[in-house]
């Protein structure tokens, strides 16, 4: 690991694979993942945004911060949940997908993912209102049953009689798993505000520890290699950290480029070069013959999958 940043051994020779033709990418499966804010008043420097760590024994990116998020379940599109906020072909038309079927599953993820993996569900009995507390028994047997997937969202919310508030999520960006990667995601990242009277807890099974920490504090840490990312989540803590509230932080979103991120692996010479467009301290070159990666930018690159 150089810095805070991780990259797999195996990337080398995956990339060169690629590259002859060796290797043939898989199709990436939706995704989304989820930065929960809360303004903290403790002193100046933004909102805190909510992390998690991956647990070390993890194979994927194992001991690397990020934030609540997984795969859409296919359910989320095949039943229309009660809704609050804008329109479902307001989203697709956001998100940059073809269906409002697809907008409300990518929207349903966050939002559930959030749940089943911080406790914090961005729901209410009306447009214009949250649940406040879900604590109790009753509600962690709903979050086990999502999580083991015996239970859709879309039904978990119908028994409840809740609506998905929509509007209390923001999109804020679009990564995309790398061509050579065995798991790809196409994950939109949000932004949200930790809605009144919920608290965050650690309910993920992948992760061995949560904390609040300041967008700037995080990348800090990253670039000091204190604390292991992946570029998706360097990225987007950078562009978060001019913000002084986490209402601000949702204002700005919505002149966030959606455009998907893509690393790119090409031959320079004698090397293979590994990129993502528009994030240089990403770049790596990688010896075609073999051996060690090199950086260009500030650091090395890494995998932009969420963690589940």
């Amino acid at each position: 690991m150089s810095n805070g940043q991780w990259y797999p051994p195996e990337w080398p020779a995956r990339i060169r694979a690629l590259a002859s033709g060796e290797l043939t990418a898989v199709t990436p499966r939706r995704a989304a993942t989820v930065m929960l804010l809360r303004d903290d008043t403790s002193g100046p420097g933004g909102p805190c945004v909510h992390m998690l760590r991956r647990r070390t024994s993890m194979a994927f990116a194992g001991g690397a911060y990020a934030y609540p998020g997984g795969g859409v379940d296919p359910r989320d599109d095949d039943h229309l949940v009660g809704w609050a906020g804008p329109s479902l072909d307001t989203w697709a038309g956001r998100l940059g997908v073809d269906t409002a079927a697809e907008a409300q599953a990518v929207v349903c993820a966050a939002v559930r993912e959030t749940y089943e993996e911080a406790g914090v569900l961005l729901a209410g009995p009306t447009a214009g209102t949250v649940v406040s507390d879900t604590t109790g028994a009753d509600w962690e047997a709903d979050r086990e049953a999502l999580v083991a997937r015996d239970l859709s969202f879309a039904a978990f919310l119908d028994r409840r009689g809740l609506v998905l508030r929509s509007d209390l999520l923001a999109a804020w960006a679009r990564w995309i798993t790398p061509a050579f990667e065995p798991r790809r995601y196409d994950t939109w990242f949000f932004v949200a505000a930790l809605p009144e009277g919920q608290r965050t807890r650690n309910a993920s099974t992948e992760a061995d520890r949560t904390v609040w920490i300041r967008p700037g504090d995080a990348a800090d840490g990253y670039d000091k290699g204190e604390l292991l990312m992946m570029p998706p989540t360097v990225a987007t803590l950078r562009a978060l950290r001019p913000y002084g509230t986490a209402a601000e932080a949702l204002k700005a979103a919505e002149s966030q480029n959606l455009a998907p991120v893509l690393a790119e692996a090409r031959m320079e010479g004698d090397e293979l070069v590994l990129s993502w467009p528009g994030h240089d301290e990403f770049t790596r070159h990688v010896p075609a013959a073999g051996g060690p990666a090199s950086s260009t930018g500030d650091g090395s690159a890494t995998d932009g999958t969420p963690h589940e």
